[in-house]
């Protein structure tokens, strides 16, 4: 092989060990990470969960005396800082790696190219820009939060072949199959947050966590402006499995966020006079926490003001193939809508597979400006 197909194998690599990460290592980013000598593998690694060894490190431990004289390959720029564990630069330089490959560099404020300048001062060869695209997109989550201060936002749905996520009398229960429900628990198993309006709540009384159990336990969000959650819904009775946290108006009753406090709920107020800047108060309080994925599991209006805010980053939906008609029977996205389809929100290389009888189509929105 050529030098350059030997540096993408090698990224390639790294890149897959990087999403192994997934679900355990946020609010931190996916980080894989490739020690070679040729085509040669001799050392290799991923971070694992939040606060362990980075990815670098690992790959040196394997790689041990044979990394002298090496390459590195990483998917991420190494750090330079003393955080939960060492700076990965300070080992790169004491383990004799003569050159470094980065795929992208890391925004994160105590980073943002000091790493490759410390190995760079220390006499390594360093290359950036290798794969970044895919680096990228593999870590969107994690660069949004540290970029923007908000979470990743996933709208989640099921609905019929003619788009309907309920009939006229309200009964959902169940469009999507027993595989998509598989798929969405493992989806919630990985998620910081899965947020739902009061109305779903009302309806369907759903628990909102992952069975079996995934690598994080989502916080469980609920959008009720009045303060009027039921303390016997089975959130509010399941709160010592997983937290329920009440997204209430600054109209909301004392009395009322009391009560909700009471039965072990946390209670946020959230700002602003319309339910599109309740909800943007929400969503930057869920960013000041770190949170880094957010599942919004909510009804047509939920997801029609994210919709109209522009703050969906993903899509997940599940389509049955059921027909349930009726001009009153709900849609997934409801709001007031766009007026030109030249103004529809894009996805970028949908991903479409069977899922039992359903399709499952998972997308990242596009936010480029649309072509006129």
């Amino acid at each position: 092989m050529q030098p350059l197909e030997i540096d993408l194998w090698h990224m390639r690599r790294a890149l897959e060990l990087a999403a192994r990460g997934e679900g355990y290592v946020e609010p931190n980013p996916m980080v894989g990470c490739v020690i070679a000598r040729g085509a040669e593998i001799i050392g290799e690694g991923w971070h694992r969960r939040f606060g362990r060894d980075h990815a670098e490190i690992e790959a040196l431990r394997m790689a041990g005396e044979r990394a002298a004289g090496a390459a590195l390959y990483v998917t991420l720029e190494p750090c330079c800082h003393q955080g939960k564990t060492p700076p990965c630069t300070r080992a790169i330089i004491e383990s004799g790696i003569r050159r470094v490959i980065v795929a992208g560099l890391d925004p994160f404020p105590q980073v943002q190219g000091g790493g490759v300048a410390k190995l760079r001062n220390a006499g390594i060869t360093v290359d950036v820009g290798l794969s970044r695209s895919e680096a990228q997109r593999l870590n969107a989550p994690y660069l949004k939060l540290i970029e923007t201060g908000r979470p990743w936002i996933i709208a989640k749905w099921a609905m019929s072949l003619d788009g309907k996520i309920a009939t006229h009398t309200g009964e959902s229960r169940w469009i999507s199959g027993d595989q998509s429900r598989r798929i969405v628990h493992e989806l919630r198993g990985r998620v910081d947050a899965i947020v739902v309006g009061r109305g779903t709540v009302e309806r369907d009384d759903p628990l909102l966590t992952a069975r079996p159990p995934g690598p994080r336990t989502a916080l469980r969000v609920v959008l009720d402006t009045n303060a009027l959650l039921s303390e016997k819904s089975q959130l509010v009775c399941t709160i010592a499995d997983a937290p329920v946290l009440a997204a209430v108006g600054r109209r909301s009753a004392e009395a009322d966020r009391s009560r909700l406090a009471r039965s072990g709920c946390e209670v946020f107020i959230c700002e602003g006079d319309t339910y599109a800047a309740r909800f943007d108060s929400l969503l930057a309080e869920l960013g000041r926490r770190r949170l880094t994925n957010v599942l919004v599991e909510g009804g047509g209006r939920v997801l029609g003001s994210l919709l109209e805010a522009g703050a969906i980053d993903e899509i997940q939906a599940f389509i049955a193939p059921k027909l349930i008609g009726g001009a009153n029977a709900p849609a997934p996205i409801a709001g007031k809508g766009i007026a030109a389809l030249a103004d529809a929100l894009r996805l970028e290389r949908p991903e479409i597979r069977q899922a039992g009888e359903d399709l499952h189509v998972r997308a990242r929105v596009s936010h480029a400006s649309p072509e006129k």
